[in-house]
């Protein structure tokens, strides 16, 4: 068994800290329902601005709200306004991994969404894997280690 990404709200901002609630994550439902977070279902976050790194579990907060408010120890790893990168994950057999297709909302400011994305694993035709990123309509965007179709960097012929 594997741990995969199963889905994933990509920069959605804190809008409230709560160090005096008992632990937690509480996020809007109609976020949570979209990318497949679950109710008290355990997440990582990650804060884009300051690198700390969390798991705690979700809570749902007021439908249509676009909260995103760090309770107990949590909000004392995030401020008010910093950008999180929140993501569930699922246990798969390796064969099942083409069939996963993780869900991801990206958000402007205002918790808004601006983005749906999918993430997608193909096996090729030699036996490796291959990675995409397919936007609402299922066209691949670039991967950022391909964008302009550059090598990455640090890496010798």
């Amino acid at each position: 068994m594997r741990k995969i990404v199963a889905g994933k709200l990509h920069g959605i901002h804190v809008t409230e800290a709560n160090l005096n609630y008992h632990g937690s994550i509480t996020l809007d439902p109609d976020h949570c329902e979209e990318a497949g977070l679950l109710p008290m279902e355990f997440v990582e976050i990650w804060n884009k601005n300051s690198g700390a790194r969390i798991s705690t579990y979700v809570i749902l907060g007021e439908r249509g709200s676009r909260c995103c408010i760090l309770n107990g120890a949590a909000a004392r790893t995030c401020q008010p306004g910093d950008p999180l990168i929140i993501c569930n994950s699922v246990y798969v057999e390796e064969a099942q991994l083409t069939r996963t297709r993780p869900r991801v909302l990206t958000f402007n400011r205002n918790n808004h969404i601006t983005g749906r994305l999918t993430y997608s694993v193909e096996r090729n035709a030699d036996g490796g894997y291959s990675f995409s990123v397919l936007d609402e309509a299922g066209a691949a965007l670039p991967v950022p280690a391909l964008v302009g179709g550059s090598k990455p960097t640090g890496l010798a012929d």
